[in-house]
């Protein structure tokens, strides 16, 4: 009876390891904006200027590019506005007590070879500058249309809207973080929002 618990236990925990490697395998958070293509065109001195311009984190306004679980899946992701505290659009979604809506704008660019379907509000986050991390919650808000629930977008294709995040009115945002596959792709995309 012991070995058979023995063997069970052994059993559980290489199930266990492997579970943890293969989830902490490759994963990378992705900071550093897109090159500008204008820069890359020219040669010139204001090319150097260019790029020494360029910030080395992600902010608000700046476009990174993100690889999904699917071989040629791929996206150009930019976080174009942040509305903070966001209001509601209508009297049937409002924050909890002590809590406020806020909103992030994502453009979503296909740029790789397979068909992107997915939830663009699962794989995103908010983080405040404690790191408390918020996912996204279902709210319509004054700012603009939503980002889709079912994005469905053929290479070369855009997809524009808000994804909501509830945070504690004492909160303050710092990042906004974006991931593929509905969070479980490798790569994370990571902007500054202060």
């Amino acid at each position: 009876m012991h070995a058979r618990t023995r063997i069970a236990a052994a059993a559980v925990a290489v199930v266990g390891a492997l579970a943890l490697t293969a989830c902490g395998t490759g994963s990378t958070v992705v900071d550093k904006p897109k090159e500008n293509a204008a820069a890359k065109a020219d040669s010139g001195k204001d090319a150097e200027k260019e790029k020494d311009a360029t910030p080395e984190v992600a902010k608000v306004g700046d476009t990174l590019t993100l690889k999904g679980m699917e071989d040629g899946s791929r996206l150009d992701v930019t976080v174009v506005k942040v509305a903070d505290p966001a209001k509601s659009a209508d009297e049937f979604s409002e924050p909890d007590s002590g809590k406020r809506f806020v909103g992030v704008q994502f453009k979503i660019v296909n740029t790789g070879k397979a068909v992107y379907n997915d939830s663009p509000s699962n794989g995103a986050q908010v983080a405040d500058s404690e790191g408390q991390q918020f996912d996204s919650t279902f709210a319509e808000i004054t700012a603009g249309p939503s980002m889709s629930s079912s994005l469905k977008l053929k290479p070369g294709a855009t997809g524009l809207g808000w994804i909501v995040f509830e945070v504690p009115k004492a909160s303050k945002p710092d990042t906004v973080q974006f991931t593929m596959d509905s969070g479980f792709a490798d790569q994370t995309g990571e902007w500054k929002l202060r």
